[in-house]
């Protein structure tokens, strides 16, 4: 194989360009011979994947950035790739730099942008809008609470690189509730966050007043949820993809409760829809008066 194909293919997800193999001094003919005899399979318009295995999501991803030079996810793809949210919808959403509108050909969803200068890098060897760009761009669309969790959660951002990206997007559609949510949480531990609902968790409790948590801190050994040590309680949430093993749950309960702690358990579907009930399970803040 010729070894600038490979160093593409190995950095790629086993997918080439023919505009990057053009660049490299491949001749159109010699494109079109190997895509041809060499067991390629087209992907996109010029982009082939050197395997005829099924493609990965991650592999749709990377092809639909390959259509064209400094192309990048965005929005809806952008997230999903991010893990901020969820979108499956059978093309991918990409932006490059211009003001041409968008349009939808071949498999993806092409926007143009006069703004991605200082906005797009690489995540996990993808390129794609940063970050903070992508929650702005969702925020267009929905109510960015629950990807902005997630972000802060997975270490993704900050509240200062997002509220510098604020200042510069300023004015767009849904910025105002996103910088409302960063300032308004800016102060909430969402990386000691194991899921969507404990980061859910802290927003209930800071809102209502409550006295802030440890999150995921061992309380004799054992790690638990949110804890109030002063207070000798420990709330656990349960949700379908924690706690699977119910004797394990039994286990750490009793020695808590050994340990003269009282331990409560709470549905992650209460926290998003009956977030009074997790508010009745927390000490409220004292506040001392001078």
């Amino acid at each position: 194989m010729d070894v600038h194909l490979a160093r593409l293919a190995a950095g790629q997800r086993d997918l080439v360009a023919a505009w990057q193999l053009l660049r490299a001094g491949w001749t159109i003919k010699a494109i079109e011979w190997h895509a041809a005899n060499a067991g390629w399979r087209r992907v996109h318009s010029g982009v082939y994947a050197l395997t005829q295995s099924p493609l990965s999501i991650e592999q749709r991803r990377m092809a639909a950035t390959l259509t064209a030079p400094n192309t990048f996810l965005c929005r809806f793809s952008a997230g999903a790739h991010y893990a901020i949210w969820t979108f499956d919808a059978g093309y991918e959403m990409i932006v490059r730099h211009g003001n041409r509108g968008r349009n939808r050909s071949d498999g993806v969803l092409i926007r143009y942008s006069t703004t991605l200068n200082g906005d797009v890098g690489i995540y996990k060897g993808i390129p794609i809008t940063s970050p903070e760009r992508t929650l702005i761009d969702l925020a267009v669309h929905a109510d960015p609470a629950r990807a902005l969790r997630e972000a802060r959660r997975l270490k993704l951002l900050t509240p200062y690189s997002l509220a510098a990206s604020l200042r510069k997007h300023s004015g767009r559609p849904g910025t105002k509730r996103l910088a409302e949510l960063n300032d308004r949480y800016a102060g909430l531990p969402y990386s000691r966050c194991r899921s969507n609902a404990e980061a859910k968790a802290l927003e209930v409790l800071h809102d209502a007043g409550a006295e802030p948590p440890d999150v995921n801190e061992r309380v004799n050994g054992e790690e638990a949820d949110l804890s109030w040590p002063r207070h000798r309680r420990i709330v656990e949430i349960d949700g379908a993809q924690f706690h699977q093993i119910s004797a394990e749950d039994a286990r750490k309960q009793a020695i808590w409760e050994n340990a003269d702690f009282t331990v409560e358990r709470i549905s992650s579907d209460d926290v998003y829809d009956r977030p009074e009930r997790l508010i009745r399970l927390a000490p409220r803040r004292v506040l001392l008066v001078g």
